[in-house]
């Protein structure tokens, strides 16, 4: 892919005694290039991912994002989320939003968009929360990483089909991936993504489950 040099990379997944999966990426360079790692799972937390997620509650820890045009390309710009479609820094319904006329919502087609989050590096400070309240399972992010990119499976058709033969229709779930923004290599006043020979790259992703209403669990 024409970078300048070799990359070692390696990737640990660990379940954790607290009902977690933490994964840490690490990674050095014989050459100075560019490294930006994340983890893609989608997640629906009712047990039925025939149905729309829409309906599960998010928090984002997160007072500004990255804007988007149409093409999806963040434009360098951070903007505040407060009085837009884009705040989250009160939970709630993914879908109460998302297909606002705000030009963010029109451009990503819902919600694509990277959180600036206000945890700065904190990885012991919640950045997100996805909660579902029909089972009451809820998924608590926490990164070093200075964003989170929320996607809402919004161009999923019902084409992919999963386990026991379920067809994944538009929105069925969501995706949590914890990174620096989108197309930092060229936006020089973002956290920088460059590695040099030397240095040891360092990404950390929890994902931690908790149950708030264990009575309506489905059996």
């Amino acid at each position: 892919e024409n970078f300048p040099g070799n990359v070692n990379v390696k990737v640990t997944y660990t379940l954790t005694d607290d009902n977690a999966i933490r994964i840490e990426f690490g990674a050095t360079t014989d050459a100075k290039t560019i490294i930006n790692m994340t983890n893609h799972s989608y997640f629906n937390l009712s047990g039925n991912p025939s149905q729309s997620a829409t309906d599960h509650v998010l928090y984002i820890n997160a007072s500004n994002f990255t804007p988007v045009d149409s093409t999806f390309m963040t434009t360098g710009e951070i903007a505040a989320v407060e009085g837009t479609p884009m705040d989250f820094t009160t939970p709630k319904p993914i879908g109460q939003d998302i297909d606002s006329r705000d030009e963010q919502s029109k451009n990503g087609h819902g919600y694509d968009h990277n959180w600036v989050l206000d945890t700065k590096g904190n990885a012991n400070e919640l950045a997100a929360k996805l909660s579902c309240p029909s089972t009451g399972i809820a998924v608590e992010v926490y990164t070093n990483e200075p964003g989170i990119q929320v996607y809402a499976g919004n161009f999923l058709t019902g084409s992919v089909v999963g386990k026991n033969g379920i067809a994944y229709p538009r929105r069925a779930s969501v995706c949590l991936e914890t990174q620096h923004f989108p197309d930092s290599p060229n936006k020089p006043q973002w956290p920088s993504v460059l590695l040099e020979p030397g240095q040891k790259y360092r990404s950390e992703c929890i994902y931690k489950f908790v149950v708030e209403k264990e009575e309506s669990l489905p059996s």
